[in-house]
């Protein structure tokens, strides 16, 4: 039987502290009941002798020192799984908000997950497409990864987002076995009744499971909310073998909730005020995905980050990129050149790139033709910072060349519609009508083979 406690020892932001508390866990949840009879959750975040802390989920405002009752539940916090979770939206602690009432469980999950064992993983492979070609053909996402986009303050990191999960599939016959997981935290109620229109509209709301967190919800909720999505994600992936993408945004806001609890907690903070613990915190998260040899599911996360004044320095995406396997990272310069998506081409990477494209997944030409776009977009950028010096008038014929083909490079293979949805075969050969712009020669980043069998002569005027 669980004992009642009467009255708190004090109340500090969204913290309670509760004394005489007996076999206490951390992480335990604990119901709190108001005057009234109003019921709140929370869970035990630190424990000193006989004292707990609890953190409040829907906040600390209205309870009385004297006559709040506390319960503790004897168990960590828990989301209701099944596969009725596909099609339906959630608040950010994983309760329906769409008004179709809760789901018919088919088992309790602890969202904390259960840590993978290393000798069980599987090495990433296989080929995600999200039909956008500065992702697929330069920056490849593979099944298992963790693939982060750096953005800023402003851009378009919803709309990319957006595109993403509307277009992203997976060839052959596990086509049909593919859903995806989206979690929002910290956003406007504008930008959230973005997300569920666009999903609504283009259809493919029922293979999605939403978790939705606004910027008016408890910061608490912002902590709970990517445990629930990667929950969620990793009974599809483990339980029914289904491949899922997890796309996370943004990762900024959830940090700043970590580093808000952190100060209300008194602990020591770390850089630019985060906790010293925030590196293992985050790896928390994105460690959860991946492959394991006892399911043929996968999980794959893409989490959005906005670096606070466009600085890749900076905690978020410095920790992000220690842990992650790459980064897309967005431009400001290139959005306003009106460019969509704004990708920086020459600092984004796929480190599991090279194991998941090419002859079986996706195209025998897809490395070579990647490798030497990024040499002459490399070398673009030394003409243009030729050109500006000496004027362009004075540069030779094939800096100039470079001069044209960073401009059509720009203009048609990383400029696309937000709806438009480009298959990894469109992709690579408007890649190879970009290198036909130069002598054969110039190509020196490929095999002669391959040369000899793909290029095409072409002219853009």
């Amino acid at each position: 039987m669980n004992l009642e406690y009467l009255g708190l020892n004090s109340v500090n932001g969204p913290l309670i502290v509760v004394d005489g508390i007996e076999g206490a866990s951390f992480d335990e949840m604990v119901d709190i009941y108001m005057e009234g009879g109003k019921k709140r959750i929370g869970r035990v975040v630190e424990l000193q002798g006989n004292r707990a802390v609890v953190q409040v989920f829907e906040g600390t405002t209205g309870l009385s020192l004297a006559n709040t009752r506390t319960r503790f539940a004897g168990k960590p916090m828990e989301l209701a799984v099944s596969q009725e979770m596909l099609g339906r939206v959630f608040d950010g602690a994983g309760r329906p908000k769409d008004g179709l009432g809760p789901i018919r469980a088919d088992e309790y999950r602890n969202v904390n997950g259960m840590p993978i064992n290393p000798v069980s993983r599987v090495y990433p492979k296989n080929f995600i497409q999200t039909g956008i070609s500065t992702i697929d053909g330069l920056t490849s996402l593979i099944r298992g990864q963790k693939l982060p986009i750096f953005s800023g303050s402003g851009m378009c990191h919803d709309q990319l987002a957006v595109q993403i999960v509307q277009q992203a599939n997976i060839s052959g016959d596990e086509a049909d076995n593919f859903c995806i997981v989206f979690a929002a935290m910290g956003v406007k109620n504008d930008v959230a009744d973005y997300f569920k229109r666009s999903f609504e509209e283009s259809g493919v709301l029922e293979r999605v499971v939403m978790f939705l967190n606004l910027s008016n919800d408890p910061i608490i909720e912002r902590i709970i909310t990517p445990r629930c999505a990667l929950t969620a994600a990793e009974y599809l992936a483990y339980t029914h073998n289904m491949h899922v993408l997890v796309v996370m945004t943004d990762m900024t806001s959830y940090a700043e909730a970590c580093r808000e609890f952190s100060s209300s907690k008194g602990e020591i903070p770390g850089r630019k005020g985060f906790p010293g613990y925030m590196y293992s915190d985050l790896a928390e998260l994105y460690e959860r995905a991946g492959c394991i040899n006892t399911s043929s599911g996968s999980v794959t996360q893409i989490p959005i980050l906005t670096m606070p004044n466009d600085d890749i320095t900076h905690p978020i995406p410095d920790l992000t990129g220690y842990i992650t396997e790459g980064q897309i990272t967005l431009d400001r310069e290139l959005e306003q050149l009106g460019i969509y998506p704004p990708v920086a081409v020459l600092p984004s990477l796929s480190r599991l790139m090279k194991d998941g494209i090419g002859k079986g997944y996706t195209r025998e030409d897809h490395q070579a033709v990647a490798n030497q776009l990024f040499a002459c977009y490399a070398k673009v950028q030394d003409a243009r910072s030729l050109a500006s010096v000496i004027g362009e008038e004075e540069l030779t014929d094939i800096d100039k060349l470079y001069l044209k083909f960073g401009k059509e490079f720009e203009g048609r293979f990383v400029t696309q519609g937000r709806e438009e949805n480009r298959s990894i075969e469109q992709t690579l050969e408007l890649g190879w009508d970009l290198l036909g712009m130069f002598p054969k020669e110039e190509l020196d980043r490929m095999d002669p083979k391959m040369v000899e069998k793909y290029y095409r002569k072409t002219s853009f005027e």
